[in-house]
């Protein structure tokens, strides 16, 4: 498989066209023959354009590729080698939502022939690439696994809005269904990964390892959290306190903040899911997330009592919050926390405004019933910076006198500011 992928006798399919599927396939377009597929033809035609419709690369990066963007299921029918790339999100239960990926095992099983490799991408449950998704592609194609194709697992690895730690510098864990079938998968995406290739045992493994990369964060930024509503309670700075511990060798740091995106704050709900079917409760797991689902009310509640303090009216306090995404730099505002806090703060009835220079108004009303203002239009109360957005950290005193009515009040949930800065201010942050 992959010497004709490069001598382009063979392609290669990449299925979904987001943040993870597109880096992948222009990566891969620079080296091989690539056929780039996603369900939603608005994007297809935005992307034969050389425009990414998330907003993540240059045009720059569609130069010198050789692929064809399609929205048509018979095109897959060229392709040799699929990498399913779909969203792998959570319902309003928290329980994993599987839809997009059984679709795209769907779409494959379709056209898949024998000799086809397909690896999947999306992060899942150990057991979900083998359990869930080739029973899929054995049904729709009438091939049997080993005798007339291959599979493997390779998690993603990229972040979005990261311009130095790029796909081909992320080392890439990979696996496969029999030693032949991960040699060939490995040498595949050694390609395009600089950084080099992990052979992982099995399948299982490789989505284990996906799962607890993103897992142990969200247990060490609950841990900061909790530390961050004691040291609150103690009236003790927990950056300071954070400063201090952190010039111990071994001490790691993490901060305090808002867990949102579609990876810290989503995969282990596929942990804890799979090991409820097994019959286990996972404890730390779900403290963590309980802690860490909870910090928007947290920080909605905090403001509100220093509101009070303040004397202020809470049906005519007017908020501002600057950034809604759910990191700096990025126009994603999938699970985004900060739309938690502007819904606890209205549950208070105060007022509420949302800028971001990143976000898209009507992706944001559509999903969270919420539109975004251009630019501040009243004096406010107070003022949340919620996303560590480049075009809030030059941001100096005067800005925020201008658009405060009286006093400010400034929620610095980034810690962007220095001390020196908001010597005038009434400031708070985790």
């Amino acid at each position: 498989m992959y010497q004709q992928l490069v001598d382009k006798e063979n392609k290669i399919a990449v299925i979904g066209l987001g943040y993870v599927g597109l880096p992948i396939a222009l990566a891969f377009a620079k080296k091989t023959s690539v056929i780039g597929f996603d369900i939603n033809a608005e994007r297809v035609e935005m992307m034969k354009q050389g425009v990414d419709p998330s907003k993540e690369l240059e045009s720059a990066a569609f130069e010198g590729c050789d692929i064809e963007f399609t929205a048509n299921i018979e095109d897959l029918k060229k392709a040799n080698f699929f990498v399913v790339a779909v969203p792998t999100p959570i319902d309003a239960s928290r329980t994993p939502n599987l839809k997009p990926l059984l679709g795209a095992s769907n779409t494959v099983g379709q056209v898949l022939k024998k000799g086809d490799y397909v690896v999947f991408e999306s992060t899942v449950y150990p057991g979900c690439t083998e359990e869930d998704c080739l029973p899929i592609l054995e049904e729709l194609s009438g091939l049997k696994l080993g005798e007339d194709f291959k599979i493997g697992y390779s998690p993603e690895r990229i972040n979005p809005g990261d311009k130095e730690r790029t796909i081909e510098k992320i080392v890439k864990v990979v696996a496969g269904s029999d030693a032949e079938s991960l040699e060939e998968i490995a040498k595949v995406y050694e390609l395009i990964i600089d950084a080099g290739v992990h052979r992982a045992t099995t399948i299982k493994v490789a989505e284990a390892a996906k799962v607890i990369e993103n897992t142990q964060r969200d247990l060490n930024i609950a841990l900061m959290n909790e530390l961050s509503i004691i040291f609150d309670k103690m009236d003790i700075n927990t950056m300071d306190v954070l400063k201090a511990a952190g010039t111990k060798w071994n001490f790691l740091k993490f901060y305090p903040g808002l867990v949102g995106g579609h990876c810290i704050g989503v995969d282990p709900y596929y942990l804890t899911f799979k090991a409820q079917k097994l019959g286990y409760n996972p404890q730390v797991i779900l403290s963590g997330r309980r802690i860490n689902d909870n910090m928007s009310t947290h920080v909605a509640t905090k403001l509100v009592q220093l509101l009070l303090q303040e004397g202020k009216v809470l049906n005519t306090a007017n908020i501002l919050v600057m950034g809604v995404t759910f990191k700096e730099n990025v126009s994603d505002i999938r699970n985004s926390k900060v739309a938690d806090v502007v819904s606890a703060l209205k549950d208070f009835s105060v007022n509420v405004d949302v800028i971001d220079p990143h976000a898209a108004s009507d992706e944001v009303e559509q999903e969270y019933g919420f539109s975004l203002i251009d630019k501040p239009n009243k004096k406010y109360e107070a003022v949340i910076v919620a996303v560590a957005h480049d075009e809030y950290k030059e941001l100096g005193a005067d800005y925020f006198k201008s658009i405060s009515n009286g006093q400010p009040i400034l929620v610095d949930l980034k810690n962007l500011y220095s001390s020196e800065l908001t010597k005038d201010f009434i400031v708070w942050g985790l």
